[in-house]
C-alpha cells in the first residue's frame, strides 16, 4: 500500500482523475455481470471431453477448429457459459466470413479490451499536463469538461467500446450478403460454362472459386469451404445445407435445394443452373422495378412538406400586405 501511495503521490495525479476511473471500472464490471445474468446457462453436463486440435492456420479457414469446449480459468471472465449464446456469435462470426480458431474467444476478448482501452484513454487524456495537452491540440476540449460531463463520456466510451464490436458485426455481415448475393448469377454461369465444358461439378466449383478470388472474395470463400468440407468426408447433402445457413440468404438456400434435388433425380445440372441464374436475375429486376415503383409515393410527402409552405407563402404574401396597409 506504501508503494501505490507513493506511486500515486509521485504521479501528482487529480483526485477526481483517480475517482474517475474506479467510477469508470466499476460502471464496466456492472454492465458486464448485467449480460452475464441476462445469457441463458447451459446446465447440461458433459460425460466426455474431447481435446482440441493443435493446427496452423492455412487457406483451409481452420475448419478442424476442435472442441468448443466450456471456458475454464480466465475465459469465464469474459466468455458467456451458454452453449446457445456461444454458438449464436460463432455462427454470426461465420456469417461475417470470419473462419478462425477460437474465434468465439478473440471476439468476446476484443470486446473487453476495447472497453476498458477507451475509457482508459479518455482519462490518461485528462490526466495529461496541460503543455502536452497544448501540443497535441486538446487542451481547447478537454478544460471546458465538467466532472458531470467526464463521467457521461467516460460511461459512453465504455458502453460503445462493449456493444461497438456487435454492431460491426452485423453492419459486416450484411455487407457480406449483399457482395454474395450480386455475385452469386455470375458464380452460376461460370460454373455452368464450367461444368458444359466437361469437368465435374467438384472440379467446376474449384475452378470458379479460383477465378472468382478477386472479383467476388466472398463467394470463392464459401465455394472453397463447401469443397473443403466435401473432401473431409462430410455428406454432400449437409455440406450443402450447411452453407446455405452459413450465408443465411434464400438464393443459396434455393441453390442447395436445387443441387441436390438435380443430384438426386439425375436431371441435368447444368440445365438447372440456367434456369436458377436466369430466374435470380429476373427477381432481381423486378426487386429493382418495386424500389423505382415506390419512390413517386415516397417523394409525394417530402415534396409536400417543402412545397406546400411555399405555396401557401406565395398565396397569402398579397393578402396580407393588403392587410397591413388597410389596418396597419
Amino acid at each position: 500500500m506504501e508503494f501505490i501511495q507513493n506511486v500515486l503521490n509521485g504521479q501528482d495525479l487529480p483526485l477526481q482523475y483517480l475517482v474517475l476511473g474506479g467510477i469508470a471500472v466499476s460502471v464496466f464490471f456492472v454492465i458486464l455481470g448485467i449480460s452475464g445474468m441476462t445469457a441463458t446457462d447451459d446446465t447440461a453436463a458433459r460425460r466426455m471431453r474431447v481435446g482440441s486440435i493443435s493446427r496452423g492456420h492455412g487457406t483451409d479457414f481452420d475448419l478442424i477448429q476442435g472442441d468448443d469446449s466450456d471456458p475454464h480459468g480466465l475465459l469465464k471472465a469474459f466468455v458467456p457459459s451458454s452453449k446457445r449464446e456461444r454458438s449464436r456469435i460463432g455462427r454470426m462470426l461465420k456469417q461475417a466470413g470470419i473462419q478462425r480458431k477460437h474465434a468465439v474467444r478473440s471476439f468476446y476478448l476484443f470486446r473487453l479490451v476495447m472497453g476498458f482501452v477507451l475509457p482508459a484513454a479518455f482519462v490518461m487524456a485528462l490526466s495529461l499536463p496541460l503543455e502536452t495537452q497544448v501540443q497535441l491540440g486538446i487542451a481547447g476540449l478537454l478544460q471546458s469538461i465538467t466532472w458531470v460531463n467526464a463521467l457521461q463520456i467516460v460511461t459512453a466510451l465504455m458502453v460503445t467500446g462493449f456493444y461497438g464490436p456487435a454492431l460491426w458485426l452485423r453492419h459486416r455481415i450484411r455487407k457480406r450478403r449483399q457482395a454474395i448475393e450480386h455475385s452469386l448469377p455470375n458464380a452460376l454461369d461460370l460454373l455452368q460454362v464450367a461444368i458444359e465444358a466437361g469437368l465435374g461439378f467438384d472440379a467446376a466449383m474449384v475452378r470458379v472459386a479460383n477465378e472468382m478470388a478477386h472479383a467476388a472474395p466472398e463467394i470463392s470463400q464459401e465455394f472453397t469451404i463447401l469443397q473443403l468440407e466435401l473432401q473431409a468426408g462430410k455428406e454432400r447433402q449437409a455440406a450443402f445445407m450447411d452453407m446455405a445457413e452459413r450465408v443465411g440468404i434464400d438464393e443459396v438456400s434455393s441453390f442447395a435445394n436445387a443441387f441436390l434435388q438435380s443430384n438426386q433425380y439425375g436431371t441435368s445440372i447444368s440445365a438447372s443452373l440456367r434456369r436458377f441464374a436466369t430466374d435470380m436475375r429476373i427477381d432481381r429486376e423486378l426487386r429493382a422495378q418495386e424500389k423505382a415503383n415506390r419512390l413517386p409515393v415516397q417523394m409525394s410527402a417530402v415534396m409536400a412538406m417543402c412545397m406546400m409552405p411555399v405555396l401557401l407563402l406565395i398565396c397569402l404574401s398579397p393578402m396580407v400586405i393588403r392587410w397591413i396597409n388597410m389596418f396597419g
